[in-house]
């Protein structure tokens, strides 16, 4: 299994709390010249991993790495399958308009096109604005013309785990991932929707954590 390695920052921090710490957020914030909402998931990653610890009116203080193997272990343990919210699906003959309706009164930044049984696409926020302000008609332009197709699909499996599943946001840039049955038909390939998980999802599974809920 391979360790999850920090970003120059977080070891800074690491170094600096060990060294001088007990230490406020702001004055690490000040030390590195940025700002204090800049170091938020810097910290939250940090103090979810083990290696620092705080305390309201004391500040950070150095855990050290002793913990951080347990943590991974329990991290990497958590799959998707637990963690999914219900797709939001559109058929696939609807319109960009469509879409765009079913988004916003869903409040949802990402639509399913197709059948539960049978994914065709996904169409997000991004994908609508592309259109909107190319001046398309929306009530006219198919969605099958806008969405991304399966062929470019980015997705989770149910077995997969969490933090898999958060690198794939990280590294394609996306807030939402379908959560799919792969089924193979000789050549062909379809998907079946089990779910969505998003960013949200992350956040939620992130405050359990710290909250020592560890999601379930």
């Amino acid at each position: 299994m391979s360790a999850i390695v920090l970003t120059e920052r977080q070891q800074a921090i690491a170094a600096m709390v060990r060294e001088d710490g007990p230490i406020s957020g702001n004055e690490i914030a000040g030390r590195l010249a940025v700002t204090r909402a800049a170091l938020r998931s810097d910290l939250a990653i940090l103090t979810m991993l083990g290696i620092l610890d705080a305390r309201p009116k004391i500040g950070y203080f150095y855990v050290g790495m002793e913990t951080t193997d347990a943590l991974q272990d329990a991290v990497r343990s958590l799959t998707v399958e637990h963690y999914l919210s219900q797709p939001v699906m559109l058929p696939a003959e609807a319109s960009a308009y469509d879409a765009t309706v079913l988004m916003f009164t869903e409040d949802v930044g990402t639509i399913f096109v197709g059948k539960p049984q049978n994914l065709e696409g996904v169409i997000s926020r991004k994908d609508l604005l592309k259109v909107a302000i190319g001046k398309r008609e929306l009530t006219t332009l198919p969605v099958s013309l806008v969405m991304t197709p399966c062929s470019r699909l980015i997705y989770a499996e149910p077995g997969d785990d969490i933090l898999s599943a958060a690198q794939k946001m990280i590294d394609y840039e996306v807030d939402c991932l379908p959560v799919v049955d792969v089924i193979h038909d000789g050549a062909e390939r379809r998907f079946s929707v089990r779910g969505r998980i998003s960013k949200t999802n992350m956040a939620r599974l992130l405050v359990d954590i710290g909250r020592g809920d560890k999601g379930e």
